[in-house]
C-alpha cells in the first residue's frame, strides 16, 4: 500500500504542475481579461491555491507515506482527497456539459485520483 501512496503523491504533484500552465494552456492573459478585475483575480487566487494543495498532498504522500498508512488521521487524509476527487467529477458533468475528448480525459483522470486515494483507505 505505501507504493499506492507514492503514486497517490506523484499523482497530485503532477496536477499541480498542470496548474502551473493554465495560463498558458487556457489562454488566460486573453480570456480573463474579459472578466471584471474581481473575477480575474478569484480565478487566478484559486488556481494558485490549488496549486499550493497540490504539491502540499503530494510531498506529504511522499514523504510521510507510512504514517499516512497507519493513523486514523492518514486514512481521513486520504478519505477527504478521495472525496474531493469524486467532488470534482460532480461538477464536472454540473459545470462543465461539453461533449470534447480533452474533458472526457479529464474526467476519467479524476476518477482515477478518485480510486487511488480510495483503495489503501479500504484494504
Amino acid at each position: 500500500m505505501e507504493t499506492i501512496i507514492t503514486i497517490c503523491g506523484i499523482y497530485s504533484l503532477l496536477l499541480g504542475v498542470f496548474h502551473l500552465f493554465f495560463w498558458i494552456f487556457f489562454n488566460w492573459k486573453k480570456d480573463l481579461s474579459k472578466l471584471s478585475q474581481v473575477n480575474r483575480a478569484i480565478m487566478q487566487i484559486l488556481n494558485i491555491q490549488l496549486i499550493f494543495v497540490f504539491f502540499a498532498t503530494g510531498l506529504l504522500c511522499l514523504y510521510f507515506n507510512k504514517e499516512i498508512l497507519e493513523t486514523a488521521f492518514g486514512r481521513y487524509f486520504l478519505l477527504t482527497n478521495s472525496g474531493f476527487w469524486a467532488l470534482r467529477i460532480i461538477n464536472q458533468f454540473l459545470f462543465l456539459r461539453i461533449n470534447d475528448y480533452r474533458v472526457h480525459f479529464l474526467t476519467f483522470a479524476f476518477f482515477i485520483g478518485c480510486v487511488l486515494f480510495l483503495i489503501p483507505v479500504i484494504y
